[in-house]
């Protein structure tokens, strides 16, 4: 049985469940089915009317829209976004592809994000019907500050996912600039409305760590604690290996943010999604409570791995107790 929850028991407003589509979120996302097939857009469209979820998207704005931290948030997000591009270098510089990846070391060390990596793009991370014809996709993260995300699912959260959506989005157009600049075409490309391709794949390619139980990414030293953004290029950086912690036999033994999920949408095991047996997150449950407090955010807000410096004690940890298994196998 759950443990006692403050927001249960749930009951989503009539209101938005009057907008719920007839097909369910999760066959969109394809749970249960045997069949590897493209990821399909199931939420955070940049044209709602698109998707079968539109109205619940559009719903999503109209809880609390006169708060002012969301009003400044997303204000300070739309100038970034707006704000242009330089144009393409005319002469291309040339550099060793392991230069070029190290040299977005630099946009860590300027505080711009927390972490970058590189994966070769791949034709399966698109969502369905879309493509991307750039063969590098350079990832970034940004962390929380976790003191206001801790208050999830208050609007002191929200505001702090916002706010990081736009530095994200900041230093993607950065880094992008400056590729630009070097005479190499580069799109910044943000959350949550991506688009063409799903963001979380690629993290986990280029060392991000792996998927949680919350269906989100727990890396090493930023927990869930984090966003993503990313830049498409044809740049030749070298890409950045995939990396694991032990985190998901960590998740399997956990269940601090299934406990922790009020309308209990997170699985105590993995699902067959698209053909892949994974962590998975029951979409129509989720969304309703998502939608009603401003993008929830208690399941990353609680995972141990979030919390500052627990991190890279976690995986030290880990990584020893591997090590006497290892030994006391042989």
């Amino acid at each position: 049985m759950p443990k006692p929850n403050p927001y249960r028991p749930y009951q989503p407003d009539p209101a938005q469940m009057a907008l719920r589509p007839i097909v369910s979120g999760n066959d969109i996302n394809g749970l249960d089915d045997p069949d590897p097939h493209p990821p399909r857009l199931v939420y955070w469209a940049p044209d709602p009317d698109q998707i079968p979820h539109g109205k619940m998207q559009r719903w999503f704005y109209t809880v609390q829209p006169d708060a002012p931290a969301l009003l400044a948030e997303r204000a300070a997000r739309q100038a970034i976004l707006e704000a242009p591009l330089p144009e393409v270098g005319t002469e291309q510089v040339t550099r060793a592809p392991e230069d070029w990846t190290a040299l977005l070391d630099s946009f860590v060390e300027a505080s711009l994000c927390e972490k970058t990596g590189v994966a070769e793009m791949q034709a399966e991370w698109c969502y369905e019907g879309r493509s991307v014809p750039q063969s590098r996709v350079i990832m970034l993260g940004v962390r929380h500050d976790y003191a206001r995300l801790s208050q999830a699912p208050e609007v002191e959260a929200c505001a702090e996912v916002i706010h990081q959506y736009g530095r994200a989005a900041h230093a993607a157009k950065q880094v992008a600039g400056w590729l630009r600049q070097e005479g190499w075409a580069a799109e910044p490309v943000t959350g949550p409305m991506t688009g063409d391709f799903t963001l979380i794949p690629p993290a986990l390619a280029c060392g991000f760590g792996e998927l949680g139980k919350h269906g989100s990414i727990i890396d090493r030293d930023l927990g869930a604690n984090f966003r993503l953004s990313a830049v498409l290029t044809n740049a030749p950086f070298a890409p950045t290996p995939q990396r694991e912690h032990g985190i998901d036999a960590f998740c399997a033994s956990c269940r601090i943010c299934e406990d922790a999920c009020p309308p209990e949408a997170i699985y105590p095991e993995k699902q067959q999604v698209r053909g892949t047996r994974k962590w998975y997150v029951d979409f129509d449950r989720c969304l309703p409570f998502f939608n009603e407090h401003h993008g929830c955010g208690i399941c990353i807000a609680v995972c141990p791995w979030s919390r500052p410096g627990v991190g890279p004690n976690l995986a030290e940890k880990l990584a020893r107790r591997a090590d006497r298994e290892s030994l006391a196998s042989t």
